[in-house]
């Protein structure tokens, strides 16, 4: 692969220049927006948290990267491959809305665990606690489930629908 002169790739073929300034841009700023944000919320989180919990606040943190890194990115990933081993039936909508389906519910799923296990450490009051979390949560893997395949079988059939065809020249 060659580089240009100023040692970054230049732009795919079909690309414009502008585009890939315009990208490089973007994403430094979202680079930006990032850093400040883990500025904030490290401030908040010092400020805000006894000195005595941050080992706690760390160990959920590493275990949130690793059930990430570990378990969540992989299942994303084989989904994405038997999705597309299906053939060319499954178009990139689909598989992008079946990988943010499981996104949408691991994420929930990391907030909604710690009250689960929270709840059968907590005192007697059972207004520290007062709901069935376990139950909450199947309830909405099951919804997010039934929107999922809804919005694939949408998509799926939105893409296999014949194409709008223009007039030619002649205006037929």
């Amino acid at each position: 692969m060659t580089t240009s002169t100023t040692g970054l790739n230049p732009p795919p073929a079909g690309i414009p220049a502008s585009t890939s300034r315009r990208m490089r841009s973007i994403r430094l700023a979202l680079v930006g927006v990032g850093v400040l944000l883990l500025a904030w919320g490290a401030f908040v989180m010092f400020d805000s948290v006894r000195l005595t919990r941050i080992p706690g606040v760390a160990l959920w943190i590493a275990a949130a990267i690793v059930l990430h890194d570990a378990i969540l990115a992989p299942i994303v990933f084989a989904f994405g491959i038997a999705l597309r081993r299906v053939g060319r039936r499954a178009t990139g909508t689909v598989i992008a809305i079946v990988q943010g389906g499981i996104v949408v519910g691991s994420i929930v799923s990391l907030i909604a665990v710690p009250t689960i296990v929270a709840k059968n450490f907590a005192p007697a009051n059972p207004t520290v606690l007062p709901l069935n979390y376990g139950l909450n949560l199947a309830i909405f893997w099951l919804v997010l489930a039934l929107i999922t395949v809804g919005l694939s079988v949408w998509a799926f059939l939105r893409w296999r629908s014949p194409v709008a065809t223009f007039p030619d020249e002649s205006g037929r």
